[in-house]
């Protein structure tokens, strides 16, 4: 009995410690864990439309019209919402964009006329320069100083007539010595006064033509200042005015009609007709779908420095773990943000493809790819 029970217990205690060694085996090779390269950042973002907007009032007043609905595809300047008293600021906008285009109307007309006057003003100097070119005006000078010397004959002639008729202005009337002096002195007068004309005539030729030259180059360079003043706008002052008050009119305008900033989706409605409103309310929220961006939420300064700007991301919805988007790094927030004295910044990436699961707020898992060395 007792050699039996001698046996046992060496055979008990060798298959103990057998299932031990085979336990400590089994603890000190467990499963191989996913390792993540230390150069590989990882964060978490959240994705959002490439623009977005949550619009409001700029006055307190009440919903007269809401024109959108949540899903509605609208354009840049669509009207979305009004308020009740949205009418008066409407007019005033209309009277001073009218204003406004009137002057422009007529800025563009009244330059149009200045470019016209320009090219006819060269026409017009272009023909008197030809005409003033044809003259010849060595023989009108000669001309001309011939005719002179034929005035001062002239003159000698009649003060000549006149000594001889002084001689004989005392006697009747009806003395032929008198009358015939004063014929002569009356013929005199009449020969001066036709040398004066001929002289004149002969100066006139020549003056005349120059003078049209010169007024042609002076109404040329004045129509060319004309409008080239015209390309800084006749009306500037005006224009300055006008577009100041058509501004002011948006503005007020603004404070009671709600416009789309961009093209894009309503996403949400948040007013109702008859419902009084102020600034601090929400009124629309506006999305352009067209494309996704992703913002980090907790890229830290020790892995900030690890990315560059058109750095490759592979980025997975948490919502839809079956599918991988890529996207590229195209900015880097300069600024940060502290969190239990941690220093964060937001990278903001572009997702290069859609899906129409995804929705505007999800949570993605980036994974900013490892750049290959050149």
């Amino acid at each position: 009995m007792k050699k039996n029970t001698l046996k046992f217990v060496p055979l008990f205690f060798i298959l103990a410690l057998f299932l031990a060694a085979c336990g400590n085996a089994a603890e000190a090779t467990p499963a191989p864990a996913e390792i993540i390269p230390s150069n590989e950042v990882v964060a978490e973002g959240r994705l959002e439309p490439i623009h977005a907007a949550n619009l409001t009032f700029q006055a307190r007043g009440v919903v007269e019209d809401v024109i959108v609905k949540a899903g509605d595809t609208i354009s840049e300047g669509d009207v979305l919402v009004r308020l009740a008293n949205a009418g008066g600021a409407e007019a005033q906008v209309v009277i001073a964009q009218n204003a406004y285009d009137l002057l422009l109307r007529n800025e563009s007309g009244d330059r149009a006329k200045l470019w016209q006057a320009y090219m006819d003003a060269q026409i017009i100097r272009a023909e008197a320069e030809k005409e003033w070119e044809g003259v010849n005006v060595d023989d009108i000078d000669d001309r001309i100083e011939n005719l002179e010397a034929d005035v001062e004959d002239r003159r000698a002639d009649l003060k000549d007539a006149q000594d001889e008729f002084d001689k004989y202005k005392d006697l009747s009337k009806d003395n032929s010595k008198r009358k015939t002096a004063e014929d002569d002195l009356e013929q005199a007068q009449k020969d001066l006064n036709q040398a004066l004309r001929d002289l004149e005539e002969e100066t006139r030729s020549r003056d005349e033509v120059y003078a049209a030259y010169e007024a042609a180059l002076a109404t040329e360079v004045e129509t060319k200042y004309q409008y080239e003043i015209s390309l800084d706008g006749p009306n500037a002052d005006q224009l300055t005015l006008a577009k100041a008050q058509l501004d002011a009119a948006k503005d007020s305008l603004a404070n009671y009609v709600i416009t789309a900033p961009f093209g894009g989706v309503v996403a949400d409605v948040n007013v109702k007709v008859g419902e009084q409103v102020g600034t601090d309310t929400r009124a629309v929220s506006l999305a352009d779908f067209s494309m996704w961006i992703v913002e980090t939420t907790d890229i830290t300064e020790l892995e900030v420095v690890k990315l560059n700007i058109g750095q490759k991301v592979s980025l997975i919805p948490d919502a839809l773990p079956d599918l991988e988007l890529s996207g590229e790094v195209i900015e880097i927030s300069n600024a940060y943000t502290e969190q239990g004295g941690d220093i964060f910044y937001t990278v903001t990436i572009r997702v290069k493809e859609g899906d129409p699961r995804l929705r505007w707020g999800m949570t993605v898992e980036a994974v900013f790819l490892e750049q290959l060395s050149d």
